[in-house]
C-alpha cells in the first residue's frame, strides 16, 4: 500500500462552528446512529426516548412486533410526547390529550370531531428509518438512507462469528463519559493505537499484544484486530473461544463493538454536545443483562485507565488545536501498516471531507 504525504486536518474542522453545523446536516442526519438496544424493546408497547444532535426521538416495539422509530412530536403544536423508557398502549400528548398509535397514526383529540373537514388519517407522527443490528437498534434521520449491510459490509457476520453469544447480551453497566473536545478528536483518538504504548500502559499490556495490533478500512467501518496480551500478563482473567484475540467494529460516524479477550463485549457511543464537547457512552454486556463480578471488575479497570488517559489526551488536543502555533503536520502513514501508522485517520478525514462535500 503506497502513501503520498498526508497533513493532518486543518484546525477550523474541530473548532468552527459553522463547520460543526455542517456535519449535523450532512453527517449525523444522514447516517446510522445508535438509539438504544433491542433488549429494551421486548414487549409490545415498550418504548425508549432518546436524543440525536438536539433531534428527540423514541423507538417503540408495536403489536405486531415491528419495531419502529419516530420523532418525539406532536403534531398538534410540537409538545413532546414521551420521556425516559417505559410502555404504553397508546402515545398521548401530555399538553393537549392527542393520541397515537404505536404506529404513530393519530387516533383521536379532545373534541376534534367539531372541526370541519377535519380529517385524521392525514395525520401521522414522523417516522425515521431503523435498523436491528446484532441486537443494537440504529436510526438514520435520512430518508434515502441505504441499509447498515451496505454501509458496513460483513460487519454483523463477523460479529455473530467472532462472539456467536452475542444475541444473548444485554446491556449491565452504562457510563457516561464527558470530553473537552470535538467529537473528531475523540474518534480519531480511539481509531489510532500509535499512542498506546506510550499512554495506556494497563491497556498494552495487561488486554492486547500491541506489536500485532492493526486498523483497517471496510466500507464505512474501521476494523481493529490484535491477539491478546500473554496469559501471565492479562490484568484479570480471561476465558472463552476468543481468549487469544481482541477485535473492534468502529462503525462511522460514532459507534463501535468492541469485543475484549474472553469475549467481553462494550460499546463506545459518540454523542456530540457541542463544537467542543464530546459525550462518549461506554457500555458494558453480559447475558441476559445480568451483571458479574469479572465484567464488574473490567469495566472499573477501564474507567480507571484506559478512558481517564483517554481524556486527558483529548482534552489537550483540543486545546492545542486553539493554539495559534499550530501547523498540521504529516500523518505517519506507514506503507507496512502496523500499529505505528496513521492510515486508520486518512481513511476518517476522507469519510468527513467526502460527506462534507469538499476535495478528498
Amino acid at each position: 500500500m503506497t502513501f503520498g504525504i498526508i497533513r493532518a486536518l486543518d484546525p477550523a474542522y474541530y473548532t468552527d462552528g459553522a463547520v460543526f453545523a455542517r456535519e449535523q446536516e450532512r453527517i449525523f442526519f444522514r447516517t446510522w446512529l445508535y438509539a438504544c438496544h433491542v433488549s429494551e424493546l421486548e414487549s409490545p408497547g415498550d418504548y425508549v426516548s432518546f436524543e440525536i444532535c438536539g433531534q428527540n426521538l423514541f423507538a417503540i416495539r408495536c403489536k405486531d412486533g415491528a419495531l419502529r422509530a419516530f420523532y418525539n412530536v406532536c403534531m398538534h403544536r410540537a409538545h413532546e410526547l414521551l420521556e425516559g423508557r417505559g410502555n404504553k398502549r397508546q402515545i398521548v400528548c401530555p399538553y393537549h390529550a392527542w393520541s397515537y398509535g404505536p404506529n404513530g397514526r393519530f387516533r383521536k383529540a379532545p373534541n376534534h370531531e367539531k372541526v370541519p373537514g377535519f380529517d385524521g388519517s392525514k395525520i401521522c407522527l414522523t417516522e425515521v428509518r431503523t435498523e436491528v443490528f446484532c441486537g443494537f437498534v440504529f436510526v438514520n434521520l435520512g430518508p434515502e438512507a441505504r441499509p447498515m449491510a451496505e454501509w458496513f459490509p460483513g460487519v454483523a457476520a463477523e460479529l455473530s462469528d467472532f462472539l456467536p453469544e452475542i444475541a444473548r447480551l444485554a446491556p449491565v453497566v452504562w457510563i457516561p463519559v464527558e470530553k473537552a473536545c470535538n467529537w473528531k478528536v475523540s474518534v480519531e483518538n480511539y481509531n489510532e493505537c500509535y499512542h498506546c504504548r506510550l499512554n495506556h500502559p494497563t491497556f498494552a499490556k495487561g488486554v492486547i499484544d500491541p506489536a500485532s495490533y492493526n486498523v483497517m478500512p471496510q466500507g464505512h467501518c474501521l476494523r481493529h484486530t490484535t491477539r491478546a496480551a500473554s496469559p501471565e500478563k492479562m490484568s484479570y482473567a480471561a476465558a472463552g473461544a476468543s481468549a487469544g484475540d481482541y477485535s473492534s467494529w468502529f462503525l462511522w460516524p460514532g459507534f463501535s463493538f468492541q469485543v475484549y479477550p474472553g469475549g467481553v463485549l462494550n460499546t463506545y457511543a459518540w454523542q456530540p454536545t457541542g463544537v467542543i464537547t464530546t459525550t462518549v457512552y461506554r457500555g458494558w454486556y453480559g447475558p441476559e443483562g445480568k451483571i458479574s463480578e469479572a465484567i464488574d471488575r473490567l469495566a472499573a479497570q477501564d474507567q480507571e485507565t484506559t478512558v481517564a488517559e483517554d481524556i486527558r489526551l483529548v482534552n489537550s488536543v483540543q486545546r492545542g488545536l486553539a493554539s495559534r502555533g499550530y501547523r498540521p503536520a504529516p500523518l505517519i502513514l506507514d506503507p507496512d501498516l502496523g500499529v505505528n501508522s496513521e492510515h486508520s485517520l486518512r481513511a476518517l478525514h476522507e469519510w468527513l471531507l467526502e460527506a462534507l462535500c469538499e476535495q478528498v
